[in-house]
This record gives structure tokens, sequence and C-alpha cells, in this order.
């Protein structure tokens, strides 16, 4: 049974370093925040109604420990613009039907890059 209640998501990276990880971000995104709704808080749009937001830890303990995957058309196009930017992704992974990489960011957040076959 699907919900078509949905109208986006945003995937929330909890760190303690602001101002680092908006930098690291803005590295490989391109760009600088789209938005910055409060202070300690970034998003860039990646996508029609699909958002990364960094945001300061409101617990220290939890900096570091968030996951998100996003869809690319091309992973080794993205990979390069990740070395472009100076920010290092793993090997990408060949599952058959699904490629992958992934980053990590100066607080421990991993961005995972899946691309469908």
């Amino acid at each position: 049974m699907s919900n078509n209640n949905f109208t986006s998501v945003v995937s929330v990276l909890h760190v303690n370093d602001f101002d680092e990880a908006v930098k690291w971000y803005a590295k490989w995104l391109g760009r600088q925040p789209d938005i910055t709704p409060y202070e300690g808080i970034a998003e860039w749009q990646l996508a029609e109604n699909a958002l990364i937001q960094v945001s300061i830890a409101p617990d220290p303990s939890l900096a570091g420990k968030s996951f998100v995957v996003c869809g690319v058309r091309n992973i080794e196009a993205q990979i390069t613009v990740c070395q472009n930017a100076g920010v290092t992704a793993s090997e990408t992974q060949d599952l058959g039907f699904i490629k992958l990489a992934q980053v990590n960011d100066p607080a421990g957040n991993t961005v995972m890059f899946v691309q469908e076959m």
C-alpha cells in the first residue's frame, strides 16, 4: 500500500563545527547553501523537494551519526566532482543493479551516492 501524502524529504546531518561543515558541503556541491533559515542551519536543495540540511547538533553526542543516500544519474561523474573539490570518495562498488560510493563529512556523517543500473 502506498502513501501519496509525502511532498518532500529533508535529510538532517548533525555537526559540531557548523562553519567547517558548511565549507565542506559547499566545496563539493559547488555552491553556498540555498537557504540558511536559522543560525546554525544550512540547506542545499539537491532535487525538487529533496534537501540536505546541515545543523548544529542539539546534543554534541549526536554529531557525525547521520547517513543519507543520494540518488545520482552518473556515479563516476559525481566522484569526479568530489575529487575535483578535494573530497575523497570511497571506491565505487558495482552490485549489478546499483553502483555506490560514499564520502564522509568532517563530523563523520556519511553521504552515499547510488546510481541505479
